[in-house]
This record gives structure tokens, C-alpha cells and sequence, in this order.
């Protein structure tokens, strides 16, 4: 199964990045989504509900804002343990 990186790193485009995980999900692809250096913009309830999708279908998501982590859930990944994945991703989509 091909694996593809999501790496969100502008506030107005974390949505999309999420809506993109979403559907990359639907074509049988392992999804990491990651979302850089800043808290999310808008916890409203469109993204919360995109999220538990996301996890619904074993989506993962990580940050490197400890208040993500705190917050939202997300899985804490360091900008090294980053770098390792995004080199074993078969595919890495920049937002």
C-alpha cells in the first residue's frame, strides 16, 4: 500500500490539507498527515468532524505544537522523527 505524507505549514490551508488527507484515504493509500509549527486556526466543527473521519479510517495525524498534541489529540513527532517519515513516504503533498 502506497504511503503519502500530508505537511501542512500554513494556518489557511490546514482544511484542505485535512480535506486532501481525507481523500487520498478513499484510493487505499496509508495517510500521515502533519501539521507544522503553529496550533490549528479553527477548531470548528466542520474540522473536528474531518478529523474523526480521519481517524475513523486509520488516517494518522502528528504535530510538532505541543498544543495540538494537548488539545486535539494529535501524535507528537520531533522535526528528526519528521524527516524520517517524509523519507519513507512514497509520495509527500506540501500545503
Amino acid at each position: 500500500m502506497p504511503k503519502v505524507a500530508v505537511l501542512i505549514k500554513e494556518c489557511e490551508q490546514q482544511y484542505e490539507g485535512l480535506r486532501s488527507s481525507l481523500g487520498m484515504l478513499l484510493y487505499n493509500t496509508e495517510v500521515q498527515m502533519f501539521v507544522l509549527n503553529q496550533e490549528i486556526a479553527d477548531m470548528n466543527e466542520a474540522y473536528a468532524d474531518n478529523m474523526g473521519f480521519l481517524d475513523e479510517m486509520e488516517g494518522e495525524r502528528f504535530s510538532n505544537n505541543k498544543v495540538n498534541v494537548e488539545k486535539y489529540g494529535f501524535k507528537y513527532a520531533t522535526a528528526e522523527q519528521i524527516g524520517e517519515m517524509l523519507r519513507e513516504a512514497d509520495l509527500v503533498i506540501p500545503f
